[in-house]
């Protein structure tokens, strides 16, 4: 790891040292930069502080910011702090964040709030008057303030002790606190040193003194660092060493907070920049001519410098980038491609000029070409291994330098024989003498570069040199067969004859921008929106996206190396390995900042990777595969609920069922650029699911209990270990236990008050109906006696009388058969409440043939039915059709000398309702009325009114009857009686 350290530091150093050889130049380490752009409130930073959740904060004259690697989150006096301009931070075991204000106010956040003196009863206690320039715990949890003045002031939780020096070249101004391995608490000042004994400080001479107190800093082994005015010292118990010297020019400066690393090295920052001392004195410089007051390593070892132009990270040795741009020499910062001979790279840029870079002690030539409009832009460079040779081309030629070694050597272009223009693509040197071209026009083969390198498009063969069709790539491959990809799709020149994969697979169909090739032999291609595509014996053998941990499924150039395939997306560049075991993607999301959008080439060595782009030439370490990296934390940052800020520090949240709506702000501590994906889910059983916001709203929410559970994961991670929140949303009252069993009790009251009433009710109806019934039944008896006039009885007995008198026997044993089945029918119908129509007919006709013999011409009758009106099926109501035929045949006919007719006549007045109407040419009811003396009611027919009276009360179709006189004379009865 140190010797690593040092190479790397080494390479920087160069960037301090210009040499004599104004073509050398050295590479930069990147250094990643934060300022307002980013999201700080100011430039002006003056403290930077890695909390113990992995987030860094900064102190600003403006403000503090928390940061993520993502977001800043800015907190000034509006959001409670005491005066923007925040000197210090410090975190207490507590995890609350102190901040010492330029005000001397003290004021600390705690669970995503900030409290002063406005709203905490221990921050009134802690008023000094001054400035507080220095924050400890002790090991018994005492804090200890130094301020700026001649007091010390310690609270131990419950009380205040302030500690003020009568000495006055002996002050308290400017502490800093230090407990030893003892537990005892030391008080350095740039004039003093004192020890605590029992209540009290007492002096301890020492000989040599911290030049401020941003000069001195507790070590993990309570062991105490400072600097002073010759070096470094470290004091262990009561053994002080002075360790190193520390050169003049960087003590002269603005001395900052310092830093002391495992190895011993110093980081020490001033009015000039940030030094790097090592233990053998070498120093680094790092920002020169920037203002820095402090350096910080945060949990992963990147390096934080904390400066009057906002903050900087230099990332930790395995994922720190170098960069040769135009400062260092390059003839100007893009690099649009790569290439490296036997010792050195070739670049190349715009403006017709080419750059030869060589390692480890970076030095630049320039080679530049005579028409540049030609070779304005030099898109593709390759080294010919077979000739020692380098071969370039814009869109509009091709070039090559035959002889890499000597930068002075020849250079030919490549002509058409006839001058006509062309467009390259791309080109492809194959191992024997083959030169291929992807031309606008199509793909040309040269087969012998090195006698000509000319063409003639007029002498084209097409299949054999020429293959016709915009083409984007050419590739030969091991075997020296040519793989080109045109509009025409992918294919293959191999023994002299052409073959296309288009026919195989649509996706061979697409657009191809690159071609390479495995060991194995599987073909690798670079698809132009829809990933890497392997091929192997002439099929696809696998599709490489984004569903498995590509960047980005749009890929614009590939490198094959020791078996990997590495492979620049239009989101930032990958390694792919393919093996037995499966398929393993590295993502590199640290490089995101310079190589995730504007890559033009690359060049793969055994140790570092190299891409040519717009910010000059980029290079990395390849460290080896990580079989496991640490998955972002993700933490709750804020909860919301209805607008109201929450204390996210709260296990449990009980919330007033009128506030549905909660609203979660989170983030995952991440410093190396990579991309953080979120999921989320309410309940412990429930699905994930997955997002790329920080921020999560849940409204009109049912009452309830949930569990909001948080991960996170980069691209090359696992899953963190969900961050929780158990929150519950309270139900309506209309929802609570006892009022649900209030309404219960009530509408159970109410059921049984209803049926106990309507229970009641089908008793009253049951019995009325009963009642009814009853009724009916009487009056059908008594309906039955009175069809039994004794009248008619009488009269029918004399005339059977009268028949066996006068020796007519015939006649009246008819009469007496009629008059026997009349009474058999009577008792039959007796009994029903309903009979047939065809029953009613039969009845009538008995009864109207007794009356007809009895009176003989003087009465006639006549019945008639619908033919449509089935007869035995059709039931209507029993004895309702006797009593005002009777009363027709006494009180309308036989009053008339000459006699008179009656017709019934049943017809369907509708499909569910009988017409029966009963007609004669009597005198009429109205004269029959007129003519009698006092108000005769014929019995029968009262009887069977009010009997349908009650039957219309029971049934749901009612019985209607007509009675009226038919003009001057006979009587019309019509009665509409519903089917049964």
């Amino acid at each position: 790891m140190k010797s690593r350290t040092q190479r790397f530091l080494f390479l920087y150093l160069l960037f301090l040292l210009s040499l004599a050889n104004s073509n050398s130049f050295s590479q930069s380490i990147f250094l990643q930069h934060f300022s307002t752009k980013n999201g700080l409130p100011s430039n002006n930073c003056y403290y930077s502080l890695q909390d113990s959740k992995g987030y860094i904060w900064v102190a600003t004259d403006a403000g503090v910011s928390r940061f993520d690697g993502h977001i800043f989150e800015n907190f000034s006096i509006d959001d409670g702090l005491p005066d923007n301009q925040i000197l210090q931070l410090k975190e207490d075991r507590s995890g609350k964040i102190w901040f010492l204000a330029l005000n001397g106010q003290i004021s600390y956040f705690f669970n995503g709030k900030i409290y002063n003196q406005g709203n905490s009863e221990l921050l009134r206690l802690l008023k000094f008057n001054s400035i507080v320039v220095s924050f400890f715990q002790d090991s018994k949890g005492r804090i200890w303030f130094g301020t700026n003045k001649n007091l010390l002031v310690m609270w131990d939780g419950k009380t205040i002790i302030k500690y003020i020096s009568a000495n006055d070249d002996r002050q308290f101004i400017n502490s800093f606190i230090h407990e030893d391995a003892q537990g005892k608490i030391w008080a350095y000042s740039n004039t003093s040193v004192r020890v605590l004994e029992g209540k009290k400080f007492r002096i301890v001479p020492r000989r040599s003194l911290p030049i401020s107190y941003k000069t001195a800093i507790n070590l993990p082994d309570k062991s105490l660092a400072f600097i002073d005015k010759a070096g470094l010292n470290i004091r262990y118990g009561n053994t002080e060493t002075f360790e190193r010297k520390v050169e003049a020019q960087v003590l002269m400066g603005d001395l900052g907070y310092f830093y002391l690393d495992e190895e011993d090295g110093i980081w020490i920052s001033n009015n000039s920049g940030v030094h790097y001392i090592e233990k053998n004195g070498l120093t680094y410089n790092y920002v020169p001519n920037i203002a820095a007051s402090q350096v910080i390593k945060d949990a992963k070892n990147n390096m934080w410098f904390t400066t009057a132009n906002g903050i900087y990270m230099l990332p930790r040795p395995d994922e720190r980038m170098y960069v040769i741009d135009h400062n260092e020499g390059l003839s100007r910062d893009a690099v649009k491609s790569i290439a490296r001979d036997r010792d050195k790279f070739w670049l190349g840029m715009d403006e017709g000029t080419i750059n030869v870079l060589s390692l480890p002690e970076p030095k630049i030539n320039k080679i530049v070409l005579p028409n540049k409009q030609k070779f304005n832009v030099i898109k593709q460079i390759n080294y010919d291994t077979l000739n020692n040779a380098i071969y370039f081309s814009s869109d509009y030629g091709l070039g090559r330098i035959n002889n890499a070694d000597n930068l002075k050597s020849s250079i030919d272009y490549l002509k058409e024989s006839n001058n006509s223009m062309f467009v390259i693509k791309s080109f492809s040197i194959a191992k024997e003498k083959s030169l291929s071209l992807a031309l606008s026009s199509g793909v040309v083969v040269l087969p012998d570069r090195d006698a000509k390198l000319e063409f003639n498009s007029f002498t084209f063969k097409k299949g054999n040199d020429f293959f016709p069709g915009r083409a984007y790539c050419v590739f030969y491959d091991s075997k020296q067969n040519l793989w080109l990809s045109s509009i025409n799709g992918l294919s293959e020149l191999a023994d002299g004859s052409i073959y296309n994969y288009a026919q195989t697979s649509s996706l061979l169909t697409r657009r191809i921008n690159d071609i390479q090739q495995l060991e194995d032999g599987t073909i690798i291609l670079a698809t132009d929106g829809y990933g890497i595509v392997c091929m192997k014996n002439d099929r696809i053998t696998r599709v490489i996206t984004q569903k498995d941990g590509l960047a980005d499924n749009i890929c614009k150039k590939l490198f094959v190396k020791n078996g990997k395939i590495w492979v620049v997306t239009n989101a930032g560049i990958n390694k792919v390995s393919i093996s037995p075991k499966g398929l393993s993607i590295e993502a590199f999301e640290y490089t995101n900042l310079l190589l995730k959008d504007d890559v033009n080439g690359l060049y793969i060595e055994d140790h570092y990777a190299y891409f040519a782009t717009n910010s000059g030439v980029v290079y990395f370490q390849i460290a080896p595969v990580k079989t496991y990296i640490e998955a972002p934390k993700a933490y709750i940052t804020a909860i919301t609920n209805n607008q109201t800020k929450l204390d996210i520090d709260n296990p449990n949240y009980v919330l007033n069922p009128s506030n549905n709506s909660i609203t979660f702000y989170y983030s995952a501590v991440e410093f190396q650029n990579r991309s953080i994906t979120y999921r989320y889910r309410l309940k412990e059983d429930g699905n994930w699911t997955e997002t790329k916001t920080r921020r999560l709203e849940f409204s009109s929410l049912e009452p309830g209990k949930y569990i909001f559970e948080l991960s996170a994961k980069s691209n090359d991670s696992g899953w963190s270990e969900p961050a929780i929140v158990i929150f519950e949303l309270e139900k309506h009252f209309w929802q609570s236990f006892w009022f649900i069993a209030i309404l219960f009790l009530i509408g159970g009251l109410i059921l049984f008050k209803a049926a106990v009433t309507v229970t009641r009710r089908q008793k009253n109806k049951e019995q009325e109906q009963l009642l009814l019934k009853n009724k009916i039944l009487m009056l059908e008896q008594r309906a039955l006696q009175a069809m039994m006039n004794p009248h008619f009885v009488f009269n029918v007995m004399n005339s059977i009388q009268h028949y066996i008198n006068t020796k007519d026997t015939g006649s009246a044993n008819k009469v007496l058969t009629g008059f026997a089945r009349l009474i058999r029918k009577n008792l039959e119908i007796c009994t029903k409440s309903y009979i047939s129509v065809e029953e009613e007919i039969e009845y009538l006709e008995l009864y109207l043939s007794l009356e007809k013999k009895r009176f003989g011409g003087k009465l006639n009758y006549q019945i008639s039915v619908d033919p449509g009106i089935d007869r035995e099926e059709t039931l209507i109501p029993s004895m309702i059709l006797q009593p005002y035929i009777e009363n027709a045949i006494w009180h309308g006919i036989m009053p008339k000398d000459d006699g008179g007719t009656i017709n019934v006549i049943i017809t369907l007045s509708a499909k569910d309702r009988l017409l029966i109407q009963v007609k004669d040419d009597g005198v009429g009811i109205d004269n029959s009325l007129r003519e009698k003396k006092g108000e005769h009611i014929s019995k029968g027919m009262s009887l069977t009114k009010e009997r349908i009276n009650l039957l219309n009360q029971v049934e749901s179709n009612p019985i209607k009857i007509d009675i009226k006189q038919d003009g001057n004379s006979g009587t019309f009865v019509s009665i509409e009686v519903p089917f049964s």
